[in-house]
């Protein structure tokens, strides 16, 4: 698993599960001990120490969690609310033909599109780079800005404020990052 392949999972399960989900607890642990900033491939060092702090009040996170995704959401997590062409059946196919296998959760969903970006990175061939532009291009980010928006406006606690803000300026990151690779590819067929 490379970097972006672990940015991009870590961000994902955050949005997807809730902080008293067992699967969270080794992340959250990461986090609240410091050591998941070595291992962070972006330059956020003053945003993980934030994000570190603000682990302290899990009760407090846990709650904020349900107030922001639960069954009464402040925010929706789903695509579909921020842009009506962005929904699962636009999704899943393009998800499908690559190979990934799915479940039946709805994947318009902000960490399953993370998620489904850290599993394409991890399978990437050599055309994977035009998939994960595709991911971010036609189903991220079109909306991922006003879904992050309204987190940082209603999450009562730092820690989701700066998921929040972590997540904003990882996602532009990894998109450089995808750009550079595509121009790279185009460099090399050129030479060719």
């Amino acid at each position: 698993m490379n970097e972006f392949s672990i940015v991009c999972r870590v961000l994902g399960t955050l949005f997807n599960r809730s902080p008293q989900d067992p699967l969270v607890a080794p992340l959250l642990t990461l986090i609240r001990d410091g050591k998941l900033a070595q291992h962070w491939p972006l330059e956020q060092e003053e945003l993980l120490a934030r994000w570190q702090q603000s682990v302290a009040d899990l009760p407090a996170v846990t709650a904020d969690y349900q107030a922001l995704f639960g069954s009464d959401a402040a925010v929706s997590a789903y695509a579909h609310d921020y842009d009506a062409a962005i929904t699962d059946a636009a999704v899943r196919p393009f998800l499908q033909q690559r190979g990934m296998p799915l479940s039946d959760a709805p994947t318009d969903h902000i960490g399953a599109l993370l998620l489904a970006a850290s599993w394409l990175e991890d399978q990437s061939q050599e055309d994977e780079v035009q998939a994960q532009i595709a991911l971010f291009d036609d189903f991220l980010m079109p909306w991922c800005g006003r879904f992050l928006g309204k987190v940082e406006a209603h999450a009562q606690t730092p820690f989701y404020r700066t998921l929040a803000l972590l997540s904003r300026e990882a996602i532009q990151a990894m998109r450089d990052e995808l750009a550079e690779a595509e121009a790279g590819d185009d460099d090399e067929a050129d030479d060719a």
